[in-house]
């Protein structure tokens, strides 16, 4: 999900309903703010700092990293006394006024980042308290506060909803819940894009098919956020079947995104004048919602496709990049530090474009560490230690998240 990953790729898929930033926005000459120190990335953070910084740190946890203490204080600084937060406030200490930014996208991003991090209840409610006043009749969420409900901005609120605990069908306004919202934009069986969801209705009120928006909603109306679901077995391929619940119109969008993936194993750009390239991001938020949905089998040729084309865009993209690579990976039971079976590790080039992390050992690495301090006396731990550093040295990586293993690698 591009749109839900990348605040900058809002602006230029607003164009084709598939992202929810002002066009203006990406056309503003205004200088780019200086960069803080604590903030991951280098790129101008004036439209996506609070979205990628949220990612960096659900994928840092995710894998088992204690993020850097600065990197979480930043984020937290950047609410606004209202709850919402803003993509990027270059000064903290001056309060937000109407004129603030401020959307559903970046404070749900940093509810579930927060969350996931623990013992910032109150940044996380007086957020979660906004989310609620945002939401629509339909029961959904536009990009900003009063704008239509669109599928990816009420699937990664529901997924903020979830992640404290909260039950997201019982958050209803004007009777109707998230998940009628969703339902709304799921394409029928049959149609042109069955099983699919459009971003919004088109101006007609025509449901479109949006790999985007399918791969936010089949995580959004399975009840889950960024991170996904922990990976299962292979089931049986999913087909499109009439909707009469959220779960099944995720299993018709799951259906979907096997076919918009195809033999190559990628997704395809929509934006005007890039048909022809491949789309990393949403590709990569595909694999994500198909593990989520209980297809990890289905996800896997999708990131082994990723494993050998994934680092011009990564590089170029930065840290919600490795971010949503690491999380899709994650989800679909792939190492994350040993992504293409090379021991390319994902978490250390994530960890690289921003402050250096409290604790960057995987959780093997730390577990051996700890047990060759107990046998630090006997000389044995010493030589433990060494062993294990080896090993993963020369690629044999470790789930660091504490998920079974998942498909096999290439």
């Amino acid at each position: 999900m591009n749109i839900r990953r990348s605040a900058a790729a809002l602006a230029a898929v607003a164009v084709i309903g598939a992202a929810a930033a002002p066009v203006a926005h990406a056309a503003d000459p205004s200088p780019s703010p200086s960069l803080p120190s604590a903030l991951y990335g280098t790129a101008d953070p004036t439209y996506d700092g609070v979205w990628r910084q949220s990612l960096a740190l659900l994928a840092q946890d995710t894998a088992g990293v204690t993020p850097a203490a600065e990197a979480v204080a930043w984020l937290a600084a950047q609410q606004c006394d209202s709850g919402a937060f803003a993509p990027f406030r270059a000064d903290p200490g001056q309060p937000c006024d109407a004129g603030t930014a401020v959307d559903t996208n970046q404070t749900a991003a940093a509810v579930q980042a927060m969350a996931a991090l623990g013992g910032h209840q109150a940044v996380t409610g007086k957020a979660v308290t906004w989310l609620r006043s945002a939401q629509n009749e339909d029961g959904g969420w536009g990009y900003t506060l009063g704008s239509p409900s669109d599928a990816n901005s009420t699937s990664v609120v529901i997924g903020a909803l979830a992640a404290v605990g909260e039950k997201p069908e019982q958050v209803e306004k004007g009777g109707k819940s998230p998940y009628d919202a969703l339902l709304a934009l799921s394409i029928p069986c049959g149609e042109d894009g069955g099983g699919a969801f459009a971003y919004q209705p088109d101006k007609k009120g025509k449901l479109v098919a949006n790999a985007d928006a399918t791969a936010a909603a089949v995580v959004g109306a399975l009840g889950k956020g960024l991170t996904g679901a922990d990976p299962k077995p292979g089931g049986t391929e999913p087909t499109c079947a009439k909707a009469t619940g959220a779960g099944q119109a995720a299993r018709n969008g799951a259906a979907h995104l096997v076919d918009a993936l195809g033999e190559d194993g990628h997704l395809m750009s929509a934006l005007p004048g890039a048909e022809d390239q491949p789309d990393y991001g949403n590709t990569a938020d595909a694999a994500l919602a198909l593990a989520t949905a209980g297809h990890a089998d289905l996800a896997a040729p999708a990131l082994r496709w990723l494993g050998d084309h994934y680092q011009g865009w990564a590089k170029q993209s930065g840290p919600a990049a490795y971010a949503q690579l690491i999380l899709a990976a994650d989800a679909a039971g792939f190492d994350v530090r040993d992504f293409d079976g090379s021991g390319d590790d994902l978490v250390k080039r994530l960890n690289a474009t921003g402050p250096a992390p409290e604790s960057a050992e995987s959780g093997a690495e730390k577990a051996a560490q700890e047990e060759a301090e107990k046998d630090d006396d006997s000389g044995f731990g010493v030589l433990w230690t060494v062993g294990v550093f080896l090993v993963a040295g020369i690629g044999i990586g470790f789930l660091i998240s504490g998920r079974k293993k998942g498909p096999s690698q290439p």
